[in-house]
């Protein structure tokens, strides 16, 4: 075990003692038992692990723990602000972009820094900024509606 070490995931202050090489996605998934975040690939091809540390877009199977000590990490869990669902996740199910779900976790994480880099992204930066993100159901286009009714300002009041 490594020496204790802190991050602040999702607003909330966690200490963790990873094992050495231990991969972020394991200590959130395993350690903290936030479950939203995936394991795809493991080789940051396909994106179902995407997390924020400190702002940037991070393949979570691919971060060592250790390298992210002090980090503020952002979870799937951490969009929402208690049960009020983030506007992205209210239009990725009103848009049913979702369709086994395994990758929405990723897709939401990736869409969400897309749209803090860029609050009216054309279709093809849409397309640019989710390359990073697969999904095996081939729902891309309703990913895309949903990001753009996001960034129209469809979603921005709290559903009720």
């Amino acid at each position: 075990m490594q020496p204790p070490m802190r991050l602040t995931v999702n607003g909330r202050a966690a200490e963790v003692s990873p094992e050495p090489g231990e991969r972020l996605l394991t200590t959130v998934t395993e350690r903290l038992h936030l479950t939203g975040t995936k394991f795809g690939c493991g080789h940051g091809e396909c994106g179902a692990c995407s997390v924020l540390v400190d702002g940037r877009l991070t393949y979570a199977c691919l971060a060592l723990t250790e390298a992210c000590d002090g980090a503020a990490v952002t979870t799937v869990e951490g969009l929402a602000t208690g049960e009020t669902l983030a506007p992205l996740q209210r239009a990725f199910i009103a848009h049913d972009a979702a369709q086994c779900g395994y990758c929405t976790p990723g897709q939401l994480i990736a869409a969400t820094r897309l749209l803090e880099r860029n609050a009216n992204p054309t279709e093809n930066e849409i397309k640019v900024g989710m390359s990073g993100n697969l999904c095996r159901c081939g729902t891309y286009p309703k990913i895309i509606t949903a990001i753009q009714a996001v960034a129209r300002g469809e979603f921005a009041a709290p559903a009720r």
